[in-house]
């Protein structure tokens, strides 16, 4: 009884090692059974050829019966023709007993073709079963291949879930961050380029009016303007926009 459940219970463990190399590779299980049907098959047909051997020669041996019989029946009739009916019983009785032979040879032969045509019949029937059976290991296989591409892309989906709470999301999160610190640096720095330009506008402003004013003291010194004009033309120069709105 115990020896019994431990036994039991090997079987038990060799079957479930067995269940899991059975179920790793679906695929590889049946080329390798699809490969034992072939050689199988080989066999069979080695044997059926041999077997068509011996129905080749129970053939050949019909064939011979039937010759020696005619022979035989031909020199029994001569014989009776000739009135030598010793010599024609002794023939008769040969033809008697090649018949006999020929009769069990026919009904030998009979019985081995209708085991070949069998035999055959099998063979061919096994041998579209194994093209079947290739034709549908090798849609298992794309279609085994297929549902394990698209079971990887469904992980990777929930995988690439933009969620804060993934590692993902806490990457997307650091890098949109640093995005927002360069484009700040970038902010910066062009408001900083605006500093300073009214005051360098208004200092190019004054330049060109000392300038200016630099120009009309020259000509006044030169003579060609008189002072009591230069001072008209500053003071309305100065002055122009406002006497203009009080004019209107």
């Amino acid at each position: 009884m115990i020896l019994h459940k431990f036994w039991s219970a090997f079987v038990a463990q060799i079957n479930k090692v067995a269940n899991i190399f059975w179920e790793a590779d679906p695929v590889a299980q049946m080329r390798y059974e699809y490969d034992r049907a072939v050689e199988q098959l080989k066999e069979g047909r080695l044997g059926l050829e041999q077997y068509r051997g011996l129905v080749e020669r129970v053939t050949r041996q019909v064939v011979a019966n039937r010759t020696q019989v005619q022979q035989l029946e031909a020199q029994t009739k001569a014989y009776l023709k000739a009135g030598d009916r010793t010599t024609a019983a002794k023939f008769a009785l040969q033809m008697q007993k090649a018949k006999g032979d020929l009769e069990a040879n026919q009904a030998q032969l009979q019985m081995h073709e209708t085991a070949y045509g069998n035999s055959l019949k099998k063979i061919q029937h096994a041998n579209e079963k194994l093209i079947e059976l290739r034709e549908k290991i090798q849609k298992y296989d794309a279609e085994l291949k297929m549902s394990s591409a698209e079971a990887e892309i469904a992980k990777l989906s929930e995988t690439f879930d933009v969620n804060l709470t993934t590692d993902f999301g806490e990457i997307e999160s650091v890098i949109q961050q640093r995005i927002d610190q360069n484009r700040g640096k970038v902010r910066v720095a062009a408001d900083l380029s605006n500093q300073g330009i009214a005051e360098i506008k208004a200092e190019e402003a004054m330049q060109g009016q000392l300038a200016e004013q630099a120009l009309q003291n020259f000509e006044v010194e030169l003579g060609l303007k008189s002072p009591e004009t230069t001072r008209v033309s500053q003071a309305a120069k100065d002055l122009g926009p406002a006497t203009e709105k009080q004019t209107s």
